[in-house]
């Protein structure tokens, strides 16, 4: 059964995050930390951190049920968006860095899913009234991809120069940006949400055709890029159940 609340989502995603412990499979270190920022948000929901509480619980929800449907049906080897296959399709790629597949969840949830989501929950002209609590969400998300990066950095130490470097190189996954993502999605939203319901899937395929594109750019950079990653890949954990537990709970103070 879909969730309907966010407590819900929280546990549907707990249950993956512990799936994916006990297989060691690296779908796991996004979905912990999508665990952890829909936590977040719930938190702020609670302490009146947004314009609307109850909406923006409807848009984390809808948000959710587009990686949990797509999670489901990668499973059961049905379809899924040609962006999310190609996530999910990396986890079995074991020369892909930590950061590598957390910012391919992210790419995908955010370009495409958010984007859906928000039309989904404010269509027409009440997309303009959630442009507030949509960024604040982006902000959330930010936020832990930070903290989380900060935690790779104490434990794998080529994580804290491959930032710097990445001030001076211009590559996709270096220098992904989650606020460049917000505002291609905002865009992205507003669009959907004038469209006419028939006009909506075309756009959306067109939308996942780009998201998929900047995927495989991230998931295979230039070599230069390339090498950097490589240098970290080969210091971090072997043990992915361990590297999801460090995600899912570390908290960088």
């Amino acid at each position: 059964m879909e969730p309907r609340t966010i407590t819900e989502v929280i546990s549907a995603l707990d249950s993956i995050v512990q799936q994916c412990q006990q297989r060691r499979d690296r779908a796991g270190y996004f979905a912990a930390l999508y665990k952890r920022m829909t936590v977040a948000v719930a938190e702020g929901i609670a302490a009146g951190a947004f314009e609307d509480g109850p909406r923006m619980e409807r848009l984390d929800v809808a948000f959710a049920r587009r990686y949990l449907q797509a999670w489901q049906a990668y499973q059961q080897k049905g379809e899924c968006t040609d962006a999310w296959e190609y996530a999910f399709d990396g986890c079995g790629n074991q020369a892909l860095t930590v950061f590598q597949h957390l910012v391919l969840g992210i790419n995908t949830h955010i370009n495409l899913d958010l984007a859906i989501a928000a039309a989904t929950v404010a269509p027409g002209t009440q997309i303009h009234a959630l442009h507030t609590d949509f960024n604040r969400i982006n902000d959330v998300i930010s936020s832990l991809m930070d903290d989380v990066q900060q935690c790779l950095e104490q434990v794998w130490l080529p994580m804290r120069w491959l930032k710097r470097v990445a001030a001076t190189q211009q590559t996709d996954v270096l220098n992904f940006s989650i606020g460049a993502a917000r505002k291609a999605a905002w865009a992205n939203a507003t669009l959907l949400a004038h469209l006419p319901a028939a006009q909506q899937p075309p756009h959306i395929r067109a939308m996942d055709k780009a998201v998929h594109a900047l995927a495989q750019r991230i998931g295979s950079p230039g070599w230069r890029s390339r090498a950097l990653l490589q240098l970290v890949r080969a210091t971090e954990y072997e043990d992915v159940a361990r590297t999801i537990r460090l995600i899912d709970t570390t908290v960088v103070r």
